[in-house]
């Protein structure tokens, strides 16, 4: 029931995930169960035995206080879908609706990872190199960090790039406002000699310029800063995208040479896709949890759903809770 586009982008996305993806056994539409059967008859082929509904009768707003709600609202959507996981009927959830909400539910009813101070959100990012994404967290998940926290984001982030992005040997890199270790406010320089102690392959302090060039495969951050990023990303995107458009139609040479084009354009206009991330995974908590735009169209959905599944059957989490403990036991 969350998102701008609820429930009929998400039911949509839910369709094309049981239709095209073999592997999945089934999945839950947790929401109005009313809506949701409506939503459902538009898609008669579809086998139904494969999406279950299951009934909340309350949901969370975008704009409701995320702890206060989901404490209040027992039976919201989120805290059913966590239930769910936490009972072992289903390996992931994803949601469009209020991240805060997910990401408080998510600890209230799941608890963390065992060694893990604090789960962050990580968003997966296109770089010049196709091949290798870039992995950023905390991308909102906690806006005042301290520097142990970013210390482990760099554990759970090098973890999910090793389970699902199939980095053999990711780098990591800190965000900054300068490469030299003497350079960013006083977190960063400490959480860089921290960084420096675990057993991932750090590169030191990267600049907003180089999260595009591949220089790194995660960047860490505390989640004001990556939150800024992400959304400024996403405009300039859309930004860079219009103005190619208007240009293009101001003459009829270069609308030829648009068509001329066209298989380029395409090609530059899906590496530029935020929806074909599939979402963004709360790193830090048992279960894999997807966390995707509020705007998500049923493309964002679908993939999130494989970003789900593949998290689930990478088994991240306890992936990141051996990496957390012998962190612990080697310092």
């Amino acid at each position: 029931m969350g998102g701008d586009k609820a429930p009929y982008e998400i039911v949509h996305g839910a369709v094309e995930a049981i239709t095209r993806l073999r592997y999945l056994d089934c999945i839950y539409l947790v929401g109005d169960e009313v809506l949701i059967k409506k939503e459902l008859l538009k898609y008669p082929k579809v086998n139904q035995d494969k999406l279950k509904i299951v009934h909340a009768p309350e949901s969370i707003s975008m704009d409701e206080s995320p702890a206060k709600a989901v404490r209040r609202k027992k039976d919201c959507s989120i805290n059913i879908c966590m239930r769910l996981i936490k009972s072992g009927d289903a390996d992931a959830m994803v949601s469009a609706g209020n991240s805060g909400a997910v990401a408080t539910a998510a600890v209230f009813m799941l608890g963390r990872v065992s060694g893990v101070l604090r789960p962050a959100i990580a968003t997966v990012m296109p770089t010049r190199n196709s091949s290798r994404p870039l992995l950023l967290l905390d991308a909102g998940a906690n806006t005042d960090c301290v520097e142990s926290w970013l210390a482990q984001f760099a554990i759970m982030g090098n973890e999910y790039s090793k389970a699902v992005l199939k980095q053999q040997r990711p780098t990591v890199g800190l965000l900054s406002i300068g490469t030299e270790d003497s350079k960013g406010n006083d977190m960063t320089k400490k959480a860089f000699q921290l960084i420096k102690k675990t057993n991932v392959d750090f590169r030191g302090n990267i600049e907003g310029h180089d999260l595009f060039f591949g220089k790194v495969d995660v960047a860490v951050c505390d989640g004001f800063v990556g939150n800024v990023v992400l959304k400024t990303t996403e405009s300039v995107a859309h930004a860079v995208s219009y103005w190619m458009k208007k240009e293009f139609l101001r003459h009829p040479i270069r609308q030829l040479g648009a068509l001329l084009l066209k298989g380029a354009l395409e090609s530059i206009k899906h590496r530029m896709d935020p929806e074909i991330y599939g979402g963004a995974p709360l790193l830090g908590v048992p279960g894999a949890v997807i966390i995707t735009h509020g705007s998500s169209s049923y493309r964002a959905i679908y993939h999130a759903i494989i970003a789900g599944s593949a998290a689930a059957t990478a088994e991240v989490a306890p992936r990141i809770e051996k990496s957390i403990i012998e962190k612990a036991e080697n310092s």
